[in-house]
């Protein structure tokens, strides 16, 4: 059984635009954590906004959110791309075992940096308020 190329093509900015949706699901989900309690991760409790973990909640939920509907996507992508290659360097590298993200606990943040490096030259994809004004 072969698949049709064309077919697999046709289907490419909504494949791209459910692993944008949850991608920035999952994102906004540590910044829910961290700012409202939301999932409850006790770590969190009494955190000040303005401290170090406070701003990443911040960036993870608006970032987020801005990527979940598809709004100003590849500068957003961007800034958070950064963002996930510095929260890697500076929490999980610093470990030890800089080349071996598994054993410093920092794989999530890779794939989140690379995910995003990968929205910055593809776009939103479908879905997307982007999208809407591109038409307008």
């Amino acid at each position: 059984m072969t698949i049709d190329r064309a077919f697999l093509e046709s289907w490419q900015p909504r494949a791209l635009a459910v692993l944008r949706i949850v991608t920035a699901y999952l994102f906004m989900l540590h910044g829910t954590a961290k700012l409202f309690g939301v999932p409850h991760q006790a770590m969190f409790d009494n955190l000040p906004v303005l401290s170090l973990i406070g701003l990443a909640g911040i960036l993870e939920f608006v970032g987020g959110l801005l990527i979940l509907i598809g709004l100003f996507t590849r500068p957003v992508a961007f800034v958070l791309c950064g963002f996930m290659a510095v929260a890697y360097f500076m929490a999980h590298a610093s470990q030890g075992y800089a080349a071996l993200p598994l054993l410093n606990q920092g794989d999530l943040a890779v794939l989140f940096c690379f995910v995003f490096l990968y929205f910055v030259f593809s776009g939103a994809g479908a879905w997307s308020v982007d999208a809407i004004l591109r038409r307008a």
